[in-house]
């Protein structure tokens, strides 16, 4: 007994004190010089463009991803092939790798100096320093989640349900539209949002890839980053707060979602 309240403790401390405190922090400093301070800081042109930004990236790297994860899970999951495991550490490559290392080998690739630098410069075309710059890096950082979160649920389903419908004369667009996506819904929408969280509040290879020029490749991180490097402080926070409300809805979400996933993982094991 003893253990166990002294472990609860211990895990009320750690929230607390890593999580919760920071959260309420962020909070009070952007609120410290009243409201019309904290609106002020959403009215300046450069933080409105971060924030449009931000948006884009987001509205282009996570439908790309979720498009992906579904493939990939069909994929690894309904088929048996040469180089599938080779397939599942490539998915999770951007785990084990840096974001700024990341954004570095865009910078060697599509750079000024970089292997298709010279001919991206010949005809015109922006990469680094630039919006498609952002939403490559965007996209390479945060791709693993949607496929990490619908392969094991798919593995768990078989393909039972699919060849039946196969079997009965529905084609494969068919199959795919009322079969698998409406057993994988919960778990795609989960990986949705994790990976528009990560989308939208990625900092390293956005860093790296961007130039920082500002109303113009500052996504809201990075933003924030220039507010406070100029000790504009109650503005930083001001904006950190959308950060901070996104992780707030985005742990409310989640929750609801897990329940929901794990409600459809268990109907698939009694199946």
């Amino acid at each position: 007994m003893r253990i166990r309240v002294t472990l609860i403790l211990v895990a009320v401390v750690f929230l607390c004190a890593f999580l919760f405190l920071p959260l309420a922090i962020v909070f009070i400093e952007a609120f410290r010089k009243g409201l019309f301070v904290f609106m002020s800081a959403f009215s300046d042109p450069d933080a409105l463009a971060a924030i449009r930004l931000t948006l884009l990236v987001a509205a282009i790297a996570v439908p790309f991803n979720a498009i992906f994860g579904v493939a990939a899970a069909w994929t690894i999951a309904k088929f048996n092939f040469r180089g599938k495991n080779f397939l599942l550490t490539l998915i999770d490559l951007p785990f084990s790798i840096s974001p700024v290392i990341s954004g570095l080998v865009y910078v060697l690739l599509f750079g000024a100096q970089g292997w298709f630098g010279h001919w991206l410069k010949a005809h015109n075309v922006e990469i680094i320093f630039a919006v498609p710059g952002i939403v490559l890096a965007t996209i390479f950082v945060t791709f693993p989640f949607v496929a990490r979160e619908i392969i094991p649920l798919m593995q768990a389903q078989g393909t039972s349900e699919e060849e039946a419908a196969l079997t009965l004369g529905a084609s494969g667009w068919h199959t795919f539209l009322h079969v698998t996506l409406p057993n994988i819904k919960w778990a795609l929408l989960y990986g949705v949002l994790l990976c528009n969280a990560r989308a939208m509040g990625e900092f390293g290879a956005v860093s790296v890839v961007s130039g920082h020029i500002r109303g113009k490749t500052d996504t809201v991180p990075l933003h924030i980053e220039v507010l406070y490097n100029d000790y504009n402080f109650t503005a930083a926070f001001a904006v950190a707060t959308l950060l901070a409300s996104l992780g707030l809805v985005t742990l409310l979400l989640k929750s609801i979602l897990e329940w929901k996933f794990a409600d459809n993982l268990a109907a698939t094991h009694h199946r």
